[in-house]
């Protein structure tokens, strides 16, 4: 039997209101349920309020490990307004003062940060001081795989955050019109290998994401490029954190950048053609999918 790994996704939960309906997602969270589908032991580490959104999100991610997921007494779960653009590009507004916003530091996480092999964390999450000062606690007390999807958001990232946030990661990822914002907050020259630039700042593997146009992996030593698939796009939302969900099943289990590349690639293009970012499947299905995918590459 495959060895099943143990991945966190730090950080928010929270529904995100679409044209089509609500649909329960934020970064973390999907790449946490994407895990499971893969067949790792995903957990969400994060914080919802005590109310009927937040009772809904833990009855819809049940199939997860929520053991981790805080209840707020005092701050509504997490919630956001999702316009739909041309091509399926997604535009957010995102409401504050949230129960996310509020992570607390416990004896309980700092045992899942011990026993984690890989957590996924961004900027968004730590927009508020004390959900960064808990997710600066858990990246410090763990020596899980660290994955930074920078996941920029409205106005809530700094060159600070993005400095601090990069130094510990073992990964790196964002998507290409990230890149250009990402180097000027760190005072870098754009240069003809850009990417390679942020591996100066520690990580070992850097991915930029290019939409329909596939990836683009680079390491100090090798640069693997995917052209991606060609699917009818639904929405994009939560692709890129399929995408990155894609990734971390593979470093774990030291593929190659090829292999990393595509499965990664499969797995956003796959959440492309579905609505939100936790839609509803089976791992079975989920792999019927993906070999559709690869049949038609």
């Amino acid at each position: 039997m495959a060895k099943s790994f143990t991945i966190v996704g730090l950080g928010e939960l929270l529904w995100d209101f679409l044209p089509t309906g609500k649909q329960l997602g934020g970064a973390p969270t999907n790449f946490a349920y994407t895990s499971y589908l893969l067949g790792d032991h995903a957990v969400v580490a994060s914080r919802m309020g005590n109310d009927d959104l937040g009772t809904e999100a833990a009855d819809r991610l049940k199939v997860l490990d929520l053991s981790y997921l805080q209840r707020d007494a005092s701050h509504p779960t997490g919630t956001v307004e999702v316009e739909v653009r041309r091509g399926g590009q997604p535009r957010f507004t995102i409401h504050e003062h949230v129960a996310w916003d509020f992570l607390q530091w416990s004896t309980k996480w700092k045992k899942l940060a011990a026993t984690a092999d890989a957590v996924c964390f961004g900027t968004l999450a730590q927009r508020s001081p004390q959900s960064r000062t808990t997710i600066v606690q858990f990246l410090k007390h763990t020596e899980a795989v660290r994955i930074f999807d920078v996941n920029l958001r409205q106005r809530f990232y700094s060159a600070e955050n993005v400095r601090a946030s990069i130094a510990p990661a073992t990964i790196v990822k964002m998507n290409e019109f990230e890149l250009p914002v990402i180097l000027k907050l760190l005072g870098l020259p754009q240069s003809k290998t850009p990417a390679k630039r942020l591996l100066e700042f520690g990580p070992k593997l850097v991915c930029i994401t290019r939409g329909s146009r596939g990836s683009l992996l680079v390491t100090r030593n090798r640069t693997v490029e995917h052209p991606g698939f060609k699917v009818r796009v639904i929405d994009t939302v939560g692709a890129g954190d399929a995408f990155t969900a894609g990734l971390a099943h593979e470093y774990l289990r030291d593929a190659s950048l090829e292999r990393m590349s595509d499965t990664a690639n499969r797995l956003g293009s796959w959440a492309a053609t579905q609505s939100g970012g936790t839609p509803a499947t089976t791992m079975k299905a989920l792999r019927r999918a993906l070999k559709a995918l690869e049949a038609n590459h």
